[in-house]
């Protein structure tokens, strides 16, 4: 069998947001990272998906 070592060359850091969802007995938490160097926000993204959302519900109602 091989010994391999796993190489992780990340910095550890906190993550940008974290998520807790109890199912049951079951506790799932998510942790979220944003990229470091990105220029759009939460909200800009949001923007963006809401837009494309209502152009695509008034095309199916013409």
């Amino acid at each position: 069998m091989t010994n391999t070592t796993s190489q992780n060359t990340r910095t550890t850091r906190r993550p940008d947001c974290v998520t807790e969802v109890r199912m049951g007995n079951t506790v799932l938490t998510v942790s979220g990272y944003f990229k470091q160097d990105a220029t759009d926000t939460a909200a800009d993204k949001m923007m963006k998906v809401l837009a494309v959302e209502s152009a695509t519900q008034q095309n199916r109602s013409a």
